[in-house]
C-alpha cells in the first residue's frame, strides 16, 4: 500500500482490497492507518471490518474508533457507503471534536471528513460545561442547527437527572456559528426550574468560548425618588484584541438621559482604561440647595482614569485620576458608578505614582489631589501633594570587612511637598460652630500658645506651601548570649528640614469674622516677631533590646515565656523638628507600638530624650495546632521632655496614654483553639487604676454552615484632640449556608456613642425653617450606624441575590442627615449574563440627637465657593 490516502473513502477502499472483497477479523482488533498528503493519519480502529461489495459499503463493528484531523468518531457500529461518500454511526454513537466539544447521538449521517450531515437525538457537551440538544440537528461545515433544540449551562441532578435542571433556553431553532462564535435563538423561551417565564422572537448570545464579542449586553434597570425609573442597555464594541469600548445610554423617566462610556487597552507591558459618563439633569429641584446639594448644575459627570505600565522588570508607572463635576455626583447616580465602593467613602483621591522595587530596597514618588465629598467641607482646605516620595533600603554588614561589627543597615529617605489654599482650622468643642448653615466646624480665632485658645482649637492643615524631607539611617545586630538571652544593639541617626511659606495675606471668605490674626500678639508657631520659615534638627541615638524566650513543656502543649526590655536614648531636644504637623496626627499607642523606636504615625513628629519601654509575653501551642498568646506592657521616659506631653498644633500626644512619665499599661490577648474560632484582645489601661482607655475586641466563628465576624470598640474620651465623650461601636457580619445552594447574610454597625449626645446641642434654625419639624430627638444605645440583610441561592450556573441596605447619607433633595434604604437584585446566568435592579426606598431623616448647633442661619446666597 504505497498510494496516499486522503479519506475515509480510500482507507476502507484499501482494506477492502487486501481482504478479497471481505475482510472478518473477530478475534482480534482490526487497525488501518494511512497518511494523508498533509502529514495527517487516519486510524480506523474495530473489532471486525466487513465490505459488501455489492451495496460498496465498508462495515466497522465492535468498539469503533476512527482518529481523523484531531476529530474523533465512536460508535458500536461505522457504515461507511463509498457510492454516497457519507459515514453512518450508531449505537453510543461520540463524536468528540478538537477543542474537546463532545456530541451524543443515537445516529450520525455525515459526510467522510465529518464537517457535514444530519444528526438524530443530538446532545451536545463542551469543555466549559455548557450543553445544548435537539431531536433532530443538521450540520453544514462549522455551522449546526438544532431543531426544537434546549440549550444551558446547568448541570443534571446527580440524585435524580430527571429533573428539570435550573434553567434552560428552548427554541424552534437554535444556530451555533463556530466561525462567528455565536449561538442564535428563534422562537425562544426561558425556563426556570421547568417552567417558561419568557419569551423572545430572536435572540442571540456569545459562544461559550468567547471571553470578548461585539455586542449588546444585559440591561440594567433601577429606580430612585428623585431619579424615577431607570433603563439602560450597554454596548460592547471589541475594536481589536487589546482594546474595547463600552457604551451606556440610560433614561430616566424623572431626569435627563445619562451616558456612560469606559475604553479600555492592553499593551505587552500594562495597560489603561478611561471611563467619562454624564448626564443633563431634567429636574434640578430633586436634589438639595447649596452647600447642601447640586441644585444649581445643569450638567454634572466624572470622568477616571486608570493605568499602570512596566518600564522593565523593578519600575511601574501609573496613574488613577478622578475628575467630578461636584461633590455630589456620586452621590445622586451612586448605583451607576463603580468609584463609590464604600457608602463612608468621603473624598474622591487621584494618584500618579513611579515605584521601584529591588531585592532590599523600594522606591515610591507619587502626587495626590483630594476632591471632598461632604457637605462639610471646603474644597479649599484640601491639600495638593507635588510629590511625596520614599526611599528605603537594606543591606547586611560583612564582618569581616568591618572589623567583626556586622549586622545590618537600613536606611529610608521621605520628601513631601504640599500646599492648600487655606488652613484647616477645626474647633474641638462641637458647640462651637461656623454660622454658615450650621456645617463648618471651624475656630473663631487662632492663638498657637494663648491659653485658653490653644486648648479649644486645632490646626489639622496649614494655607500656604509646606515642604518636609528626612533623611535618617540605622544599624542594629542580634547576638545570642551563653544563656539563651537574644540581645539586638542597634544605633540610628534622623536628618529633618522643612519649610513653610503660610499664607498670611488675605482671609478666605468663609472665615470672614472668624479667623484673625491676632495684633501684637504672641503667634509663637508661625510668627514670633520674625519669619521663621525654615526648621533643621539632626537626632542621633542608640540602644538595645533584650529578649529571653524560656520554654517550658506541659500536657496540653509547649509554652514560650519571653520578656523584653527595651532602652532608646536621644538627645533631650524639641519633639517639634517641623514648624506644623501634617503626616503624624494619628497617634494610637497599643501593643503593636510598644516597642516602636518613635510611636509617631509620620515623619513630622519624633521621640526624644531617653525612654524604657518593657513588657512580656506568653504563648500557648496546642497539639492540634491552636495557640494562646498574651502581652502585656509599659513604657517610662527615663530623662529629658516628654514627647508625647509637647503638644503641636494638632495636640498629637496629648490623652495618648504617653503624655505622663510612666504611660498606660497595653496588653493584648489572642485565642484560636482550632481553625474555627479565633479572638482577640487588645486594650489600654490607666497606671492607676486599671480602668480601660481602649479596648479592641475580634472574634470570628467559623462552624459550617454559619461563619460570624464581630467586632466591638469602646476608646474613653479625649478632649485635648476633639472626642469630648467615649466612642464605642460594634458590627457583626454573618452568613448562614442553609443548603449547599442557599444561604442567608447580613451585617449591622452599631454607634453607641450617639446617645452620650442627647441634650447637649440646640436646634440650629436652618433645619427647622427648611423642614418645618424638630429633628432633634434622642439616641438610643444601639443607634444603627449601617444595616444590611440578604437572601440568595447559587449554583454552577445560576447566582442570585437579594440584598437591602439601610445606611447614613445626606437625603438627596434636603442634604440632611438621613437614613437612605434601597434593596439590590442580582440574577446572574452563566454565559448568558447578568441583570441588575436597583429600588431606592427612599430616605428618612434622622432623629438621632446630634446636630451642628450654631447661632442662627438660613438658605441664602453667599458668593462662596466651596
Amino acid at each position: 500500500m504505497r498510494r496516499r490516502l486522503r479519506s475515509l473513502s480510500a482507507l476502507l477502499s484499501t482494506v477492502a482490497a487486501f481482504s478479497g472483497g471481505t475482510l472478518l477479523l473477530a478475534a482480534t482488533p482490526a487497525r488501518a492507518a494511512a497518511p494523508s498528503g498533509a502529514g495527517e493519519r487516519m486510524v480506523v480502529e474495530a473489532k471486525e471490518m466487513v465490505y459488501d461489495d455489492k451495496k460498496n459499503t465498508v462495515t466497522a463493528r465492535g468498539q469503533v474508533q476512527i482518529l481523523y484531523k484531531g476529530r474523533l468518531l465512536e460508535a458500536d457500529r461505522v457504515v461507511y457507503d463509498r457510492n454516497t461518500s457519507r459515514v453512518f454511526a450508531e449505537g453510543h454513537a461520540k463524536l468528540t471534536e478538537t477543542d474537546g466539544t463532545i456530541a451524543r447521538a443515537e445516529r450520525f449521517d455525515l459526510t467522510d471528513d465529518f464537517k457535514a450531515g444530519f444528526i438524530e437525538s443530538l446532545q451536545v457537551d463542551t469543555p466549559q460545561n455548557t450543553h445544548m440538544s435537539a431531536a433532530r440537528a443538521e450540520r453544514a461545515g462549522d455551522e449546526t442547527t438544532f431543531d426544537m433544540g434546549a440549550y444551558t449551562a446547568c448541570e443534571a441532578c446527580k440524585d435524580d437527572p430527571s429533573k428539570p435542571r435550573t434553567w434552560v433556553v428552548k427554541a424552534k431553532r437554535i444556530i451555533h456559528d463556530n466561525v462567528e462564535k455565536m449561538i442564535y435563538y428563534e422562537d425562544a423561551t426561558f425556563e426556570l426550574l421547568g417552567t417558561p417565564i419568557a419569551y423572545v422572537p430572536f435572540w442571540s448570545s456569545a459562544d461559550p468560548t468567547v471571553k470578548r464579542k461585539s455586542g449588546f449586553l444585559t440591561p440594567v434597570f433601577t429606580y430612585r425618588s428623585q431619579l424615577g425609573a431607570g433603563f439602560g442597555v450597554p454596548y460592547f464594541w471589541a475594536i481589536s484584541p487589546n482594546s474595547d469600548l463600552t457604551v451606556t445610554p440610560t433614561i430616566f423617566t424623572s431626569q435627563g438621559p445619562f451616558l456612560t462610556a469606559e475604553f479600555r487597552k492592553r499593551f505587552e507591558n500594562g495597560g489603561f482604561s478611561i471611563r467619562a459618563e454624564g448626564t443633563h439633569v431634567g429636574n434640578p429641584g430633586a436634589f438639595a440647595p447649596p452647600p447642601l446639594g447640586a441644585r444649581d448644575r445643569e450638567w454634572r459627570g466624572a470622568i477616571q482614569s486608570l493605568g499602570e505600565f512596566a518600564l522593565n522588570d523593578r519600575w511601574k508607572f501609573g496613574w488613577d485620576i478622578t475628575a467630578l463635576s461636584d461633590r455630589y455626583f456620586l452621590q445622586d447616580y451612586k448605583q451607576y458608578n463603580y468609584l463609590l465602593q464604600n457608602y463612608f467613602f468621603r473624598e474622591s483621591s487621584s494618584t500618579i505614582y513611579l515605584t521601584g522595587q529591588g531585592p532590599r530596597s523600594w522606591f515610591d514618588l507619587r502626587g495626590y489631589y483630594f476632591q471632598g465629598l461632604s457637605p462639610n467641607d471646603i474644597q479649599a482646605q484640601q491639600p495638593v501633594v507635588h510629590p511625596v516620595g520614599d526611599y528605603n533600603r537594606v543591606f547586611d554588614v560583612d564582618p569581616k570587612k568591618t572589623g567583626g561589627i556586622g549586622g545590618q543597615i537600613e536606611i529610608d529617605a521621605n520628601v513631601t511637598s504640599t500646599s492648600a489654599d487655606i488652613a484647616n482650622y477645626e474647633s474641638i468643642n462641637p458647640r462651637t460652630l461656623d454660622r454658615l448653615y450650621g456645617l463648618y466646624n471651624v475656630c473663631q480665632v487662632y492663638a498657637p500658645n494663648a491659653d485658653p485658645n490653644r486648648s479649644q482649637c486645632l490646626l489639622r492643615g496649614v494655607g500656604g506651601a509646606y515642604e518636609h524631607a528626612t533623611l535618617s539611617g540605622n544599624w542594629k545586630r542580634k547576638v545570642i548570649d551563653p544563656v539563651g538571652g537574644v540581645w539586638t544593639a542597634f544605633a540610628f541617626a534622623r536628618f529633618v528640614g522643612s519649610y513653610l511659606d503660610y499664607d498670611r495675606e488675605g482671609v478666605y471668605p468663609a472665615y470672614n469674622n472668624f479667623w484673625q490674626p491676632i495684633p501684637n500678639a504672641n503667634q509663637g508657631l508661625f510668627f514670633n516677631g520674625q519669619d521663621q520659615r525654615f526648621r533643621g534638627q539632626a537626632t542621633p541615638g542608640f540602644g538595645a533590646e533584650w529578649r529571653y524566650p524560656i520554654l517550658a513543656r506541659s500536657p496540653i502543649g509547649n509554652i514560650v515565656f519571653e520578656p523584653i526590655a527595651q532602652l532608646v536614648a536621644r538627645p533631650n531636644q524639641t519633639s517639634i523638628p517641623s514648624l506644623v504637623n501634617m503626616d503624624a496626627q494619628s497617634l494610637v499607642f497599643d501593643d503593636s507600638t510598644l516597642f516602636e523606636w518613635s510611636k509617631f504615625s509620620g515623619y513630622d513628629r519624633f521621640e526624644t530624650g531617653t525612654r524604657l519601654n518593657y513588657g512580656g509575653q506568653a504563648t500557648l501551642s496546642l497539639a492540634n495546632g491552636g495557640f494562646i498568646n498574651a502581652m502585656l506592657g509599659q513604657s517610662s521616659q527615663v530623662a529629658g521632655a516628654n514627647s508625647y506631653a509637647q503638644a503641636d498644633a494638632a495636640n498629637v500626644g496629648l490623652n495618648s496614654g504617653l503624655n505622663s512619665r510612666v504611660s498606660d499599661i497595653v496588653g493584648r490577648f489572642a485565642f484560636a483553639p482550632n481553625a474555627f474560632v479565633s479572638f482577640v484582645a487588645k486594650g489600654r489601661f490607666d497606671k492607676t487604676d486599671l480602668n480601660a482607655r481602649r479596648i479592641d475586641l475580634f472574634s470570628t466563628f467559623n462552624f459550617d454552615p454559619v461563619t460570624l465576624q464581630l467586632q466591638y470598640a469602646n476608646y474613653a474620651s479625649q478632649p485635648a484632640i476633639g472626642f469630648d465623650v467615649r466612642r464605642q461601636g460594634l458590627s457583626a457580619t454573618g452568613r448562614y449556608d442553609i443548603t449547599k445552594n442557599y444561604f442567608l447574610n447580613g451585617t449591622v454597625t452599631f454607634d453607641m456613642s450617639r446617645y452620650l449626645y442627647n441634650g447637649l446641642t440646640q436646634q440650629p434654625a436652618l433645619y427647622t425653617n427648611f423642614t418645618g419639624i424638630n429633628l432633634i430627638g434622642t439616641a438610643p444605645l444601639f443607634s444603627v450606624a449601617a444595616l444590611g440583610a440578604g437572601v440568595g441561592y447559587h449554583d454552577e450556573c445560576t447566582t442570585l441575590s437579594i440584598n437591602y441596605s439601610q445606611i447614613y447619607q445626606p437625603q438627596s433633595y434636603t442634604g440632611l442627615p438621613a437614613r437612605n434604604q434601597s434593596v439590590m437584585v442580582t440574577l446572574s446566568f452563566r454565559t448568558l449574563g447578568e441583570a441588575r435592579f436597583n429600588y431606592g426606598l427612599g430616605s428618612v431623616l434622622v432623629n438621632d440627637g446630634v446636630r451642628n448647633a450654631g447661632p442662627g442661619g438660613s438658605y441664602g446666597g453667599s458668593g462662596i465657593q466651596y
